[in-house]
């Protein structure tokens, strides 16, 4: 890792959006004007200005679905195994983003944090940095340091020190290597990850549309292009930290969208159907008046999507003992 900093937590101002066309795409809800890869977790040394893949307005329309989601049963056995040292718990949150997941996790753990936050895009470091929570569940202060490096070349040592992993939506945009590398790594350093909102590879949509299905299968063909997980990345994660003796529990964290929060359901579903016609071009002209007839029925306030993910909480082997 590299570029590491000391940030007091504290608040600014979102980041402005980008005045954008209307039908346009925020880059991050789908294939738009992004290069191939892993850019949210993967720093390229030598090309300093690639952009990344998401952009902070499509993070902040998001996290409150994403808040909404998590399984936050998965909360009372993460809390069984925790501990901190001298700085209180140690967290590193990886392919951080703008810090939404610090942000639901810091205050509903108790005592002193201090948070690591990894992501390759500087912009977004610093709003993750200045928008942490500033104390934990019982007042506790929170700290944060970021760190902008390449995360797809973990060695077992590279948590040292940690008593939690996190990340949200990362597993899915890693390869079957990748993870096994970051269950090696957690393995190493004893500690807990918890890993929310992976794509399950399911989308229920009412009304049912006959076109449902194969927008679906593209999507999830997308999803694993140039070998990267996709929807088969909770199963690969589950085998990788069982092979390194842990406990691994799975929960449901599906986003509900609908008009109660129609900017996200638009840049969703334009964003899913994008990937598809990205992965199927043969798809462009039926796409077209899905899409079409899908907002339509947005505007309306007649359309409902259940977005299936998965969150994971794998608990490390008890030295001696069991996980």
């Amino acid at each position: 890792m590299t570029e590491s900093t000391t940030t007091p937590a504290g608040w600014l101002p979102a980041p402005p959006a980008p005045d954008r066309a209307a039908g346009t795409v925020i880059p991050g809800a789908g294939p738009v004007d992004r290069p191939a890869g892993r850019d949210t977790v993967r720093l390229r040394q030598g090309a300093p200005e690639e952009p990344p893949r998401y952009a902070p307005e499509w993070l902040r329309l998001r996290e409150p679905a994403d808040a909404a989601a998590r399984a936050a049963e998965l909360l009372d056995p993460l809390r069984e195994r925790l501990t901190g040292g001298s700085r209180g718990l140690v967290v590193h949150d990886l392919g951080c983003g703008t810090g939404s997941m610090g942000r639901w996790l810091a205050p509903r753990l108790d005592g002193a944090q201090h948070w690591i936050l990894h992501d390759r895009d500087p912009y977004l470091l610093h709003f993750a940095a200045v928008g942490a929570p500033q104390a934990a569940a019982d007042g506790s202060r929170v700290t944060v340091e970021t760190r902008r490096g390449d995360l797809a070349r973990l060695t077992p040592d590279a948590f040292a020190g940690a008593g939690l992993v996190t990340a949200s939506a990362l597993l899915d945009v890693l390869t079957r290597d990748e993870v096994d590398a970051l269950a090696a790594a957690c393995a190493g350093a004893g500690c807990p990850a918890l890993l929310t909102l992976s794509v399950a590879g399911r989308v229920e949509l009412t009304p049912a549309d006959p076109l449902d299905a194969e927008i679906t299968a593209a999507f999830n063909a997308h999803q694993r292009r140039t070998g990267l997980l996709g929807p088969d990345a909770v199963t690969a994660a589950c085998e990788a930290f069982a092979a390194h003796g842990a406990t691994v529990r799975v929960r449901p964290s599906p986003w509900r969208l609908g008009p109660v929060d129609p900017d996200l359901t638009e840049q969703w579903l334009r964003g899913w159907v994008g990937a598809a016609v990205e992965q199927r071009p043969e798809l462009a002209e039926r796409a077209e008046a899905y899409l079409t007839a899908r907002l339509a029925s947005l505007a309306a306030g007649a359309l409902r999507a259940v977005v299936h993910h998965s969150d994971l909480l794998a608990l490390p082997r008890v030295e001696g003992g069991t996980a």
